[in-house]
């Protein structure tokens, strides 16, 4: 019986810290926060174009083989590379190594940006 009831009390425990950080991470806006500020980038001139795009694929696949961004962007190699090479400058993007797929970094100095209920702005 008080196995029962500790399993009821600690999945009760989960489930209400799940939905307590899914109110703070709003995961169904990151998406749109993590474009605009793509966006933003590619405007101001820090980002290649279609910067925005590879993110946004990384974002949803959890991880994109360095091999598909010329065709994800119907570029060449090089073209390919240098909007990669700038997502890394910028830390939004990560890999081991050279040749290991690209995974979404969550730079410190975004986190208010892309998450800001968890992340707020600090008064400066």
């Amino acid at each position: 019986m008080a196995l029962a009831e500790f399993t009821h009390f600690f999945l009760a425990t989960c489930l209400d810290q799940v939905r307590f950080m899914e109110a703070l991470v709003q995961p169904e806006k990151l998406h749109t926060r993590m474009r605009l500020w793509a966006n933003e980038e590619v405007a101001m001139g820090s980002l290649p174009k279609r910067a925005g795009t590879v993110l946004e694929a990384i974002l949803y696949r959890g991880e994109l083989p360095r091999g598909k961004v010329p065709g994800l962007l119907d570029a060449s190699e090089r073209t390919a590379r240098r909007v990669v090479a700038a997502l890394i400058d910028q830390g939004v993007v990560t890999a081991r190594s050279t040749r290991s797929p690209l995974r979404i970094g969550f730079p410190a100095r975004l986190a208010s940006r892309w998450l800001p209920g968890l992340f707020p702005e600090q008064p400066g």
